[in-house]
């Protein structure tokens, strides 16, 4: 019997690890869930939620096909290999088929398990390039996105295969019966499940709205970004499937850098350079700041004030509002998460692992790697990062890309009369009593960062 093990793969198509373990004989489905692990991961309860309902599915997909899901609870990674030594002699097991996962302690627990003597086979599926296969001539790991990504390019170019099906059923339809975790959560109901789902929205996206991708992503209140985020977080989808889609609609994308199929197929590269980064600098995984002169960086760390940042309360209608975005809706628009992050780190001089861990504990498409990469970015800490001298002015980016206030006005109801000259940063005399004067003022809270980041100009 061979034992498919669930992470976050929530999906039967493109799914290596379960494509080679129904094509090598009888096959049954296990997910350990790890409560305490979890907690200490910063889980938050909407992606748990969604991740429940997306497990059940599967696991009914997977009983039409012939394969018996079971979910196990084990509170902690460290608990695995015995468990697994167990669960392997009790169902017969010969071998374990898994997809890979970029982050520590999912790298300490694979090797734990094989270091048990266990029949673990590990797949890459996560990224579409796959750990260490795109490398500087010197052969380490790039340190700039652009030469990653030319790199990437190239060998896309020779070596990109199209995604799996799925697999063929191994034996009769089974019983499916329902999984719960034993963990706080949060409705996701307004997210459908299931990679059918998820598939169309991929099409609809790439059909209707890649065009114009280029034109449109940093408006947060027009609907033209891919809104693929949690699929791709928890494997519904996979980026293969995604790049696959692109090309099938736009086979000149690669070499169109100009265009909106070109522009997004570059966020998929950003995924993956964040991802390979994971895996190349573990210490990543361990909140540790990229660029060492950066551990010289003196936080402010006010309490208040990341409360305040956290409520949306800032006094900054963009900041407030994409902060309420966040906590209403458990997702975020990528140009807010930009401004957020720049706003706690620069204008606040908050550390930027708090804002890291907000958001984790509440991001319905929480990854590691996309977090620790963004909030790095955001905060100059990073690889590649922003220069330390780049501060968002909170009120540009608001006229620039909320120019007539209609996401401000969703969020922040309270400002719903003001025009759009004065919605960006109301005026004493037109502030409404409800909403907060501004928290710090841009240019002397621009001054205070270049004061605290000049440590990461210095030689």
């Amino acid at each position: 019997m061979n034992l498919l093990w669930i992470r976050k793969d929530f999906r039967i198509c493109d799914n290596p690890a379960l494509a080679a373990a129904m094509a090598s004989g009888p096959t049954r489905a296990l997910f350990i869930s790890s409560p305490s692990q979890w907690q200490a991961h910063n889980l938050a309860p909407i992606q748990a939620d969604f991740m429940q309902r997306s497990l059940n599915l599967m696991a009914q997909q997977l009983a039409a096909l012939g394969v018996v899901t079971e979910c196990c609870q084990v509170e902690h990674f460290t608990d695995i290999p015995s468990f697994l030594t167990e669960y392997c002699q009790r169902h017969q097991i010969s071998n374990i088929y898994a997809n890979t996962e970029p982050e520590l302690n999912e790298v300490r627990r694979d090797k734990a398990v094989l270091s048990a003597g266990l029949p673990l086979r590990l797949f890459e599926g996560h990224c579409i390039m796959a750990p260490g296969t795109v490398y500087t001539q010197a052969g380490e790991m790039f340190k700039v996105f652009t030469p990653f990504r030319k790199q990437w390019l190239a060998k896309l170019a020779s070596s990109f295969a199209a995604p799996l099906p799925a697999p063929a059923p191994i034996a009769p339809a089974v019983e499916s019966s329902p999984i719960e975790f034993a963990y706080p959560l949060r409705d996701s109901q307004q997210w459908p499940i299931g990679e059918d789902h998820a598939q169309q929205a991929l099409s609809d996206f790439v059909q209707h709205r890649l065009a114009d991708y280029k034109n449109y992503r940093d408006m947060p209140a027009l609907e033209q970004t891919s809104c693929l985020s949690p699929y791709l977080a928890l494997g519904v989808l996979s980026p293969r499937q995604c790049l696959h889609q692109v090309l099938q609609h736009f086979p000149d994308a690669l070499h169109q850098p100009d265009s909106g199929a070109f522009c997004w197929i570059s966020e998929l590269a950003w995924r993956d350079f964040y991802r390979h980064l994971l895996i190349a600098h573990p210490k990543l995984s361990m909140g540790h700041n990229f660029v060492a002169k950066a551990d010289h960086i003196v936080w402010r760390n006010s309490d208040q004030d990341f409360q305040a940042w956290c409520a949306g309360e800032t006094g900054y209608p963009l900041v407030d509002a994409a902060m309420r975005q966040l906590n209403q809706t458990g997702w975020m628009h990528n140009r807010l998460r930009m401004v957020v992050a720049s706003f706690l780190t620069k204008h606040l001089l908050i550390d930027w692992r708090k804002g890291e861990r907000y958001f984790s504990q509440q991001l319905i498409d929480a990854d590691l790697a996309a977090n620790n990469g963004g909030w790095q970015w955001a905060a100059s800490t990073g690889c590649d990062a922003q220069p330390y001298f780049r501060i968002f002015n909170p009120v540009r980016q608001s006229e620039r890309f909320d120019p007539d206030g209609s996401f401000i006005r969703k969020y922040c109801p309270e400002l719903i009369n003001l025009s759009a000259k004065n919605i960006h940063l109301p005026k004493p005399e037109l502030r409404p009593i409800r909403y907060h004067k501004p928290m710090v003022e841009h240019s002397f809270a621009r001054q205070r960062a270049l004061d605290a980041f000049a440590v990461l100009g210095k030689s």
